[in-house]
This record gives structure tokens, sequence and C-alpha cells, in this order.
């Protein structure tokens, strides 16, 4: 169950040093909103990426491990399945108000021939409906079977724009008179397109219909077809300052678009950024600068939470472990000594543990284990481990010290207080120190004595 080795004689540990001042100064440069071009990290990156780089910048031996072990969820998804997904729907949308515009003109066709503003047989007018239908149901095909996703433009903005301006066309030329009352469904079927197409896009759809209405006044001028060319004409001019005034407003609307969208990203960039320092901030304040375990306070919010969510069904152990004679190692070879066997007793313990395992500095030479879903004899086994371990460290600086340690353990059932557990880890330790030094004793041995 548990697993690990030894540290070896070339672990290392990264020094401590200055790391206060300069994370100091990395906070006062990044927020300053004068100074983002001299940030640690490009403002242009990707959110995630800025985060990264600010991890890496602050502290790269702790950017990896998470300050909440949550093992409620193995597995963590990405938000952008979800996203694609709710943009595939909002095409949807958009396609099912495309669909019911079509129905709405194929009724209004219908009342236009009845009442004999529309000059066409009926099957003329059957098969033209039809055929509208049937292509609206081959791209309901493509959008519901998601091949749209695999087009430049998956909304297929431009080709139903270019559609309905040719079945609008189409209508027009079966009229006369009641031309003028169609015309709306020109500016109808662009602003379906206003917030999607790009600037260039939207003028060449506005062109074509423009050209399309010429043509089919100069077809029926050339048959002489046309009742009113004045009329004509001034539709004509009409549909021109109409599509001259979209295209200007289309213009305006996407460069509008493009300003919030760069506003938005930049936002975006700022909210991470400040997210991954408050992440930062509370990993630090988490975090034992010296050894890079969690610290006492951050280790009895998690500890009180891991016991908060216990059943009955099975136990966790406790161990409070304390470094043999250290502070004879502090007078005798320095504090430097002293960081140095702290700091490697950390990484010795580390690799004897599972990753679910919580480790802690509980203060000066000593330290706190919490393993869930442990057993008795799993407990022993763990901080036998740890000791001898420990024991078969040697440090190259400092080849005289001989490294031991005494634990204390307590097996902790659901209902059990984290504070009289510790007290009872103590006593336990108390004991081990007692009884000799470089020993793991439990509380169950007390209690069976």
């Amino acid at each position: 169950m548990f697993h690990g080795k030894a540290a070896s004689e070339s672990d290392t540990v990264p020094p401590s040093g200055t790391r206060s001042l300069t994370l100091k100064w990395q906070y006062l440069r990044v927020g300053r909103r004068a100074r983002w071009r001299n940030a640690p990290f490009p403002l242009h990156w990707h959110s995630s990426r800025m985060i990264e780089a600010f991890a890496e910048h602050l502290r790269p031996a702790a950017r990896s491990r998470p300050l909440w072990p949550d093992r409620t969820k193995p597995y963590t998804m990405t938000t952008q399945p979800l996203l694609d997904g709710s943009i595939q729907r909002l095409r949807l949308k958009r396609f099912g108000l495309a669909t019911g515009t079509y129905v709405l003109l194929i009724v209004l066709v219908m009342v236009a021939y009845c009442t004999g503003y529309y000059h066409a047989t009926f099957f003329g007018v059957w098969l033209a409906s039809v055929s509208v239908l049937l292509m609206q149901g081959v791209l309901s095909l493509v959008f519901f079977g998601g091949y749209n996703q695999r087009f430049k433009d998956p909304s297929l903005t431009e080709f139903q724009v270019l559609m309905g301006l040719g079945w609008q066309t189409f209508v027009l030329a079966h009229m006369d008179s009641a031309r003028g009352t169609f015309l709306v469904f020109y500016v109808l079927v662009l602003l379906f397109g206003l917030f999607h197409l790009r600037p260039k896009v939207f003028l060449r759809c506005s062109v074509l219909a423009l050209l399309g209405f010429i043509g089919l006044n100069l077809w029926d001028a050339a048959h002489g077809q046309l009742d009113d060319p004045g009329l004509a004409a001034l539709q004509t001019c009409a549909l021109f300052i109409i599509f001259s005034w979209l295209c200007l407003f289309a213009r305006f609307v996407q460069n509008s678009r493009n300003r919030m969208h760069q506003r938005r990203i930049t936002l975006q960039a700022h909210q991470e950024t400040l997210r991954g320092m408050m992440l930062q901030l509370e990993e630090l304040a988490s975090t034992d600068e010296l050894t890079n375990l969690y610290n006492r306070r951050h280790f009895l919010r998690i500890a009180t939470r891991e016991l908060e969510l216990m059943n009955g069904n099975y136990t966790a152990g406790l161990a409070l472990i304390d470094l043999d004679h250290f502070k004879r190692v502090n007078d005798l070879h320095g504090h430097a000594a002293g960081d140095r066997v702290l700091q490697v007793f950390g990484k010795t313990a580390a690799q004897c543990l599972r990753a679910d395992d919580i480790l802690a500095r509980y203060g000066g030479e000593e330290f706190v284990l919490l393993i869930p879903r442990c057993t008795r004899a799993q407990l022993v086994d763990c901080c036998e481990r740890i000791r001898l371990a420990f024991t078969h460290v040697t440090l190259p600086e400092f080849p005289e010290l001989d490294l031991s340690l005494s634990i204390g353990m307590v097996i902790i059932e659901r209902g059990d207080r984290m504070d009289r557990a510790l007290q009872r880890a103590d006593q336990s330790l108390y004991r081990a120190k007692h009884q000799g030094r470089n020993r793991c004793h439990g509380a169950w041995d007390y209690a069976d004595a």
C-alpha cells in the first residue's frame, strides 16, 4: 500500500534566500496597470499560459501540489466541450429562426397567390415552396449531424444569406405591382448576417442582391413587362440607399464587436492573472517555505475537513514525528545544518507516502502526518518505513550526523476530534522519547498495557 524509497545524497531543495522580497516586487510589478508591458509574461498569452508562467516565476517547487487533496473528483473535465456544445445550440437556434422566417414567407406568397398578385400556376407555387422546405431539411441534417463544424464558417451564414436573397429575387420575379411590399425581405435577409458576416462579405451579399433586383427589372423592361419604369427606378434607388446604410452599419457593428472582444480578452486576462495571484498567495500562506510542506494552520484545516468526510466504514491514521536531538544539531553544526536536516526529512518522508497522505510541518522539528483510510497495521508499516528511510540518509556536507526520529501514532475513528487525537499522539510521542528515541509508539500500546 505504501511505497517509496529513501532520499539520496543528491536530493536538493531550492534555497529560500530573499524570496519574500522577490515576491513583493513581482506583485507590485504585475499589479500596476501602467507596467503590463514589463510584466514577467506577455499579456496576449492565453490565460492558462499566463497562470503557468506566473507560477513558474514565483515558486517552481510548489506549483504542482494542490492545496486541497480532493478524492471526490478523480477526473477533471475541461470546459471546452461544454463551450462548443453551447455554441452549436446557438447555431441551431439561429437556423430555426431562419426556417421559421421561410415558413412565414411561404405563407405570405400563398396569400399573394390567392389575391392575384403572384403570377404563377399553383403547381409552380407548390414546387417552389417544397424546394425551399427541402433545402431547409438538408440544412437541418447538416446542423443536427454536426457536419457544419467541418466548414470554415460553422454557422453557414453566408450560404444561408445567399440562398435567402436568391429565393427573394425568385419571388419578386413573379410579381409586378406588389414588388414594393416584398422588398422589405431583402433587409430581413441581410439583417440575418449583420452580426456574423465580415464587412467585405456583407458588402458582397448586398451588391449581389442589388444586382439581382436591377437585372430583374432590366429583364422585364427588355420583354415589355415593366409597367412603371419610374417606380422601378425609385425602388432601385431606395434599395441602394438601404444597402449602403446597412453596409456602413455592419462595419460599425463589426468594429464595435472587435473592440468589445479585445476588452473582454483583456479583462479575462486580468481576472485570470489575479486569480492566479490569489492561488499563489493562498499556497504561500499554507506552505512552509523551508520544507515545502503544508504548515500547521493549513494542516488543521484539511485534517478537519477529512474528519468531516469520514464514515463508519474506515479509520484514519495520525502520527506526530519529532526529529531526535535536533537542538544538538543546531548547537554543534549551526542552523544551516538544521535547515538542511528538515529539508531532507521532508523529501524522504514524501517519497514514502501516497498522493492522498497529508504531511505537514507542525512546528520546529515536529511534523504531523494524516493517512486517510488507514488501519493500525498500515499506519505502523508506513511510520516504520519513514523512520528507517530517514536513519539511512547521509548528508555529504555533514557526514558525521546520525539522523533518527521518534513517532507517536494514533488511530482516528468517526466522531473523534482532531485536538483530542493530536493530544493522544503527543502523549505517544512522549513515551517513544522516554523509551529511548528512534522508535514508533502507538497510543493503543499504552491502552493495552
